[in-house]
């Protein structure tokens, strides 16, 4: 017997092998040519016969519009109009993701603005009430005429009235910046509303004890014997009428800033 080959084995195998691939090959085109008619549908075509006895292509009409064609056609709706450009309106006008703002936000930044002038106001009657000070340029050996504000506890009272007040509202100012930022918020407001109530009072209670002190100091009373000591003490009078005339405009900026706190405080 003669030697066997070594290519016997491929070449008994080769066949097999060949025909494996012939059909891999078959099935790769067939799915190439399915999605390729998914993705480019062939549109229906139909033939008629011609008088000639030649095929003549017919009018190509895609399957997907007869259908259609034979519903009724809804009426194509116009498109909706552009919506407007919403308004932009200034901080103080707008209005918070709860529906609140606009006016109260308004009163709120009012309010902001009474306080800083309140502040100015009690600063101007305390600061020219405590720097009052005048000595008459005559003297004897024995007295000496001197006029200040501390002789007086009326005038002593006012300063410290003021001064307290004007350090509750530099203190209150962060409250009121908070109202401005968040209207419908109601604590901050209520105590603020406590506490001008309280600076009113006091703050009337030093401006009419010292209106008294400056009365008598310039007209004086016969029934009393107090003699009006504005005839010798002029600048000493002149600066707490000015003190006094400072503190009663605080006391109306208080009064405004408890009506803008009871407005802000309506649930409506």
């Amino acid at each position: 017997m003669g030697r066997a080959s070594p290519l016997a084995p491929c070449m008994a195998v080769a066949p097999t092998f060949l025909y494996i691939l012939l059909i891999l090959i078959w099935v790769l085109k067939k799915q190439l040519i399915h999605q390729t008619t998914e993705t480019n549908p062939v549109p229906n075509v139909e033939y008629k016969m011609s008088t000639n006895g030649e095929a003549a292509p017919a009018v190509v009409i895609p399957v997907e519009d007869r259908a259609t064609d034979t519903r009724a056609k809804a009426p194509v709706a116009a498109a909706p109009p552009p919506a407007p450009a919403p308004r932009s309106f200034p901080f103080l006008m707008r209005k918070t993701a709860k529906g609140v703002g606009g006016c109260k936000r308004v009163l709120a930044f009012l309010d902001f603005v009474l306080r800083l002038c309140g502040i100015a106001a009690t600063l101007v009657a305390a600061v020219t009430m405590g720097t009052t000070n005048e000595t008459l340029p005559f003297f004897t050996q024995l007295f000496q005429f001197r006029a200040n504000f501390t002789d007086l506890p009326a005038l002593l009272f006012f300063v410290i009235a003021n001064g307290i007040a004007a350090g509750y509202l530099v203190l209150s100012i962060p409250f009121s910046i908070a109202g401005i930022v968040r209207p419908q918020a109601t604590c901050p407001r209520l105590l603020l509303f406590i506490f001008d109530l309280v600076m009113v009072a006091f703050t009337s209670a030093a401006a009419s004890s010292a209106a008294a002190i400056v009365y008598l100091a310039h007209n004086g009373s016969s029934e009393a014997n107090w003699v009006a000591i504005c005839l010798q003490f002029d600048g000493f009078c002149q600066r707490i009428s000015g003190a006094v005339v400072a503190a009663f405009i605080a006391v109306v900026f208080f009064m405004a800033l408890l009506l803008i706190s009871g407005l802000l405080l309506r649930k409506r």
